[in-house]
């Protein structure tokens, strides 16, 4: 006759076993979407990202992120101020010509009041920032795979036009990171193991 002792160790040890292998594939499904978020590195600290999320109250230009000429300014809705709005020289498309204006649907810095300034963060810093709903425009991951991933002035930087260098991964490959690393639970890189990107002044 089996002993009621031997039946509940028995038990014990296949609920051990069930959370064992429940807490290894999580620790994977962890992994593999930190390791998303780390792909996508290239691609946000491009300076076709950073020229509109580096340090300061202004936007920059070119591969070398200098400030942008004429002295511009964010502005508190991320458009300009006055006369130097990003709309007077930007338009909805790149224009021809080498280093002539680029242009998208609704060109714009991040707005004043959520200025999304990513230099000088390390990788983890930078991936709770774009988390983060008080600081990404109150969006959640789903919304903000959406934003990385669809806005034709996000898209722009894979055909910047002439004399700018395009983000180095392509376009689909950049998306399929940004959404495997959401479905794995936007899983941020280990803060002890994150390099920082210095800022730009």
């Amino acid at each position: 006759m089996i002993r009621y002792r031997d039946v509940l160790r028995s038990i014990f040890s296949i609920l051990l076993c069930v959370v064992s292998c429940l807490v290894s594939a999580n620790g994977q499904r962890n992994a593999a979407s930190a390791a998303a978020f780390e792909a996508m590195l290239p691609v946000l600290h491009h300076p076709r990202c950073m020229n509109c999320h580096s340090a300061g109250d202004f936007p920059r230009q070119g591969d070398d992120s200098h400030p942008h000429a004429m002295n511009v300014r964010r502005g508190p809705e991320g458009r300009g101020v006055t006369s130097q709005k990003c709309s007077t020289c930007h338009q909805d498309h790149n224009l021809a010509g080498l280093h002539m204006p680029p242009g998208a649907p609704d060109w714009q810095m991040p707005p004043r009041n959520t200025p999304m300034i990513w230099a000088g963060l390390t990788d983890n810093q930078l991936c709770e920032l774009l988390k983060e709903p008080k600081q990404n425009g109150h969006r959640n991951i789903d919304q903000i795979v959406e934003h990385m991933t669809t806005p034709k002035l996000v898209l722009w930087g894979w055909n910047p036009g002439e004399g700018r260098t395009p983000v180095p991964m392509s376009q689909a490959d950049f998306a399929a990171k940004v959404k495997e690393w959401a479905v794995g639970g936007a899983v941020c890189p280990a803060a002890s193991s994150s390099a920082s990107h210095a800022a730009t002044q």
